[in-house]
């Protein structure tokens, strides 16, 4: 089976098919052999690795993990791309396809299935409108993972990595970097992909830390707060806070916040009352949570 990621060889198998780029699913298929083979230099794929790949559209990366990993999970949610990927990944026997959506795969259970339990590497091309429901669902559920290697659109990329102070920053650039280690690998131009996205892309590398870098009593409360914080990011801390109705408190509760708790808690931490949600560092809404 030749290569996939050449637009002629994408065309061919397009054509083959009659396949019809579906909108809803945000659909590009990378067709650059250079970009390709850089992500999996940068997920550190071994022949230990196993990988699940999100949205392999029609197996141009599947490939080049097949032969890297040892075995390599491919979940694609449009069935129309599934005799494609079977015909594609013919001589790969190292992969699984899976056809459904990742948000209700069990991860876990297949990581336990394919790897022992063993932490998995995770590598996408993801479409851009669900990007963040991926990215948190694994995180959140607790899936036993190393590594996250994803291609995102490049203003999603930015905010993953960015501190306070930047109009990037907000819940998710703090959720990732409790979770892990952010490092930008590559910006990657429209012309890389059949048909061109209207935006420029990055590959991200996501390294899952094994303890957070911050201790919290309550991981739900604390990003109640943060969500909180940013759903009014003018607004100050106090404000955006009191005006919630969906803070979470240590026992899993819900809860609103009364003036005078948030400027005691903002008092103990020598912050000014008028301090908004996007100047706290990840450690200074630790603190708070605990305090909260």
């Amino acid at each position: 089976m030749a290569y996939l990621a050449t637009p002629t060889a994408t065309a061919e198998i397009i054509k083959k098919y009659s396949f019809h780029f579906q909108k809803k699913f945000g659909q590009n298929f990378l067709i650059d052999a250079n970009i390709l083979e850089k992500i999996i230099h940068s997920a550190e794929i071994t022949g230990e690795d196993c990988v699940i790949e999100i949205g392999p559209g029609i197996g141009t990366m599947t490939q080049y993990l097949a032969e890297h990993a040892r075995e390599v999970v491919a979940v694609e949610i449009d069935k129309n791309l599934i005799p494609i990927l079977e015909d594609t990944l013919l001589e790969y026997h190292n992969v699984t396809i899976i056809n459904e959506d990742i948000l209700k795969v069990d991860i876990a259970g297949l990581a336990d299935e394919k790897n022992g339990g063993r932490p998995v590497k995770v590598v996408a091309n993801l479409p851009y409108y669900i990007t963040t429901p991926i990215i948190m669902g694994l995180f959140e559920s607790k899936v036993p993972l190393s590594s996250i290697t994803i291609m995102v659109q490049k203003e999603v990329a930015d905010r993953m990595q960015v501190g306070p102070g930047t109009k990037d920053y907000g819940a998710l650039s703090l959720a990732v970097q409790y979770y892990a280690k952010p490092e930008l690998i590559m910006n990657v131009p429209p012309a890389c992909f059949m048909p061109r996205p209207g935006v420029g892309s990055s590959v991200i590398r996501l390294t899952r830390f094994t303890e957070p870098p911050v201790k919290i009593t309550s991981e739900k409360k604390l990003f109640s707060i943060i969500r909180a914080a940013f759903n009014q990011r003018r607004k100050t801390l106090v404000n955006a806070l009191v005006n919630s109705s969906s803070l979470i408190d240590d026992d899993g509760n819900g809860r609103r916040a009364t003036r005078s708790e948030v400027c005691d808690v903002l008092d103990k931490m020598g912050l000014s009352q008028t301090i908004r949600g996007e100047a706290l560092t990840l450690e200074e809404f630790a603190e708070f949570s605990n305090l909260f």
